[in-house]
């Protein structure tokens, strides 16, 4: 099999790619987690597929605003819609 080179444009369709793959497992899982208004970190981990490092640095630098009740951090569905997008690439 021959090596072939991937160029910045091949990078930039598979990035496009994915986030729509993305897009269409978010409103697959729109009937669960996302018509919560708030979420819990496990269930925003597991709907992102993060870790638990990548949610405190999205926390910490204010992408994804949260709050903190007791010990418990909870997220907005919305909030993390409106991530997504204000994140999109063109």
């Amino acid at each position: 099999m021959a090596a072939r080179i991937i160029t910045p444009e091949d990078l930039a369709e598979f990035k496009q790619e994915l986030f729509q793959e993305l897009q269409k497992l978010f409103a697959a899982q729109a009937g669960s987690s996302l018509q919560k208004k708030w979420l819990k970190s496990p269930e925003v981990r597991e709907l992102l597929g993060i870790s638990p490092g990548t949610l405190q640095n999205l926390r910490v630098n204010g992408t994804l605003p949260f709050t903190k009740v007791g010990g418990m951090v909870y997220y907005q569905s919305d909030d993390i819609l409106r991530m997504l997008e204000e994140n999109r690439s063109k």
